[in-house]
Parts: structure tokens; sequence; C-alpha cells
């Protein structure tokens, strides 16, 4: 009961202190980045805000395999989705992509009035996932941001799973990916569910571990290969998914792939 007091407290100061964030630096940040036509601003000011809500939070979170991120080249990041804290865990674990790291987006988020200038100016592509017609257009703008050097964050489920189990990947991430011929890089997310549970509002002080394995090439692939393609990079996030946590130089079984087990922060 303690515990989930304070934890009730903790949400409430995290969710009133990133408002008042976003409110009060929001919008004269993206008055700045406008005028120098640059969203680098926007990338530090987003940084600093999400590290104060895990901070608040009491989330930590470790990375496993950073090896693999692209620092170099464009790439697809596809990972798993099953907690609203995902998004700004992963954006914090890739801040070494700043400020080439893009978010391919539900276009239901567009109804955010301040995000949604930030993430147009930040180059974020919205999709709409019930209108193929306009999926099409987005998705050939996000391959052409690709070409250009641009990464981006990806979750192919399209949805948080309720279960914590993998949902069927849906193909548009990774036919952008074909298209700018760039590679996918697998990630999953392990404990971010039991932070932040579909449909609750109680953000939990958990160790969150970020994943990431070996890139998926798409170099010589076609569209004809979409299949295949996606179904590698699912088999792999499930496969990172269900590997032990080593943690403390050690292994750990089911309590800490759920998040419960001690990780280093």
């Amino acid at each position: 009961m303690f515990l989930t007091l304070v934890a009730v407290l903790r949400s409430v100061a995290t969710y009133t202190v990133v408002t008042l964030f976003v409110a009060v630096l929001g919008p004269p940040s993206l008055v700045i980045a406008l005028l120098a036509g640059h969203p680098r601003l926007l990338y530090r000011v987003a940084h600093v805000g999400i590290r104060t809500g895990l901070f608040l939070s009491g989330i930590k979170r470790r990375v496993e395999g950073a090896e693999h991120i692209q620092r170099n080249r464009a790439a697809v990041y596809a990972v798993n989705h099953t907690s609203n804290v995902e998004p700004p865990i992963l954006y914090d674990a890739l801040s070494d992509l700043f400020p080439r790291l893009r978010i391919l987006y539900k276009a239901e988020l567009r109804k955010l009035p301040v995000l949604v200038r930030a993430f147009d100016l930040a180059g974020f592509v919205p999709l709409e996932r019930e209108n193929p017609e306009q999926s099409l257009p987005a998705i050939d703008r996000a391959a052409a941001a690709l070409r250009e050097g641009n990464s981006f964050l990806i979750f192919p489920e399209g949805t948080r799973s309720r279960t914590g189990n993998l949902l069927p990947f849906k193909k548009g991430g990774f036919i952008m990916a074909i298209k700018a011929q760039a590679p996918v890089v697998p990630v999953a997310i392990i404990g971010a569910r039991n932070a932040l549970r579909k449909g609750s509002f109680v953000i939990n002080p958990v160790r969150v571990t970020v994943r990431i394995g070996e890139p998926v090439e798409t170099w010589g692939m076609t569209l004809d290969d979409r299949d295949k393609l996606v179904g590698d990079a699912r088999s792999r996030v499930e496969n990172l998914l269900h590997a032990p946590v080593v943690a403390a130089g050690r292994e750990r079984g089911p309590a800490a792939r759920a998040g419960r087990g001690p990780h280093r922060a």
C-alpha cells in the first residue's frame, strides 16, 4: 500500500513537472528552432525533459548491445511496444543519434498543440494506420529522409500489446527501409510494461533493459522481399526479448526479464 501511494505521488509529480516543462520551455524553444531553421535545440530540450521525467518517476534503464547503434549511417530501429513509457526511454537510449533521429508515429498524436509543431520541425512522419492511401506518401517521405542520412524509430506492432507478447508486425516501416536500402536494427525493451500498463496512469519505479541487436541489411532487397524482412526482424526482436538478462556479472531468470530483477542503471 505504501509503495503504491509513493508511486501515485511520483506519477503526479512527473505529469505535473513534464507538463509545465513543455508549456514553459516548448513555445520559446520552438520559436528559436524555427528561426534557426534547425531542430537541434528541440532535441536537447526534449532530452532534458525526458531525463527529468524518468528521474521523477523512478525509472532507470540500461542498454545492452550499444555497439549495434548505427552512428555513421541511417537505420530503422524496430522496437516492441507494451507501454507509453517506451518512446521516451528509447529516445533517451538512442540520444547518440541526435539530431538525425526521427520517429514514425501514429497520426492521432497530431492533436497535441505544441508537440505537433515540434514533430514537424524535427521531421517526424505521421502514419494513419487505417488509411493506406495516406500511408504510402508518408512512407515515401520517410524513405527520402532515410536516404538523406536520418534514422527512424518505429513500433511495427502498431499498438501496445496488453499481454506483453509480440504482436504481428505491420509492413510500412520495412517498406521504407527497403526503398532507402537502410538496415533494420531490432530492439527489445524489457520491463516497461511493469512501469506503465495500458489503461493505467500510475508510473511504477522499475529498471528497464533496452537490448539492441545486430542490424538486418537490406542492400539488394526489393519490395518482393518485404515479407521476409518483416519475418526476420520480428524473429530477432522475439529472440532479444527472451534471451536472459545479464546483470551484475550473472544471468537472471524470468523475474529479471519482466523488469523486476536488479539491473545496473
